[in-house]
């Protein structure tokens, strides 16, 4: 059993709200799955206060959706939202990299290292370093840091590709720190909740994309601009990214 009682950061229900929305975004909790109060309560050891505190703020999120005597459930994964997720990407993600870029506390300078650092161990098959879908403390849309399941970046045994669980929870790591390095909390959680949507969406797709360790470069080649205050560079680069992603999935979906 997963408890959270008696871990260090932030309240209960932050950290409930952590766990679950890196379940939900991984689809380790499936679309149209019902979420069951009293089982996730006692796996989590939480109360059901903190509990359905973590709740209203996922359906803010639009990961799981509530209804009158029947419950709350996982959100089905909307395909269709990818056009509207990227257009509003498009115009955010390059403000952020240019925020990151200009950021010269040590703090979030030390968050990107951190992603950076997580980026190579995953290319070399390193097996510490767990990707938390908060970036480690990096990032989380207002709440307290809280890691995913742990699943170590390793890489698979076919030539050592990237481990598509391992490479997406670097992906939601690296875009965490690059959210939070660039210091505006409001554009962090407007991103935070885009990212979430797009995660699960790529999620769907994972088992059908050809080159995720192109992906992984991208990000490589995308942090090592921002930390070397590149703003114009990284700008382009999320720019491509962030197109070549919406690409990749309409091809296999």
């Amino acid at each position: 059993m997963t408890t959270l009682a008696g871990t260090s950061t932030g309240s209960l229900a932050e950290q409930a709200y952590v766990a679950l929305r890196d379940r939900l975004i991984m689809l380790d909790i499936a679309p149209g799955e019902p979420l069951q109060e009293g089982r996730l309560s006692e796996e989590l050891g939480v109360g059901r206060t903190p509990l359905r505190e973590a709740m209203k703020h996922l359906e803010l999120d639009h990961l799981v959706v509530s209804y009158p005597r029947r419950g709350t459930f996982a959100t089905h994964v909307d395909i269709t939202a990818l056009a509207a997720i990227t257009e509003v990407r498009a115009a955010l993600e390059p403000v952020a990299v240019r925020a990151a870029a200009r950021a010269t506390d040590p703090a979030a300078r030390a968050l990107l290292e951190g992603a950076r650092s997580r980026l190579e161990a995953l290319t070399a098959g390193g097996s510490g370093t767990g990707a938390s879908a908060d970036g480690g403390g990096a990032a989380d849309g207002g709440s307290a840091a809280g890691s995913a399941d742990g699943d170590a970046a390793t890489s698979s045994a076919d030539g050592g590709a990237a481990d598509p669980r391992a490479a997406m929870r670097v992906d939601i790591d690296v875009h965490r720190a690059i959210y939070r390095a660039g210091g505006n909390p409001y554009l962090e959680e407007g991103l935070v909740r885009l990212d979430n949507l797009s995660t699960r969406i790529w999620c769907m797709a994972t088992h059908r994309l050809p080159d995720l360790d192109s992906h992984v470069t991208e990000l490589e080649v995308l942090l090592d601009a921002i930390l070397a205050g590149d703003a114009d560079r990284a700008a382009e680069l999320i720019s491509a990214h962030v197109a070549e992603f919406e690409t990749s999935i309409r091809k296999v979906l």
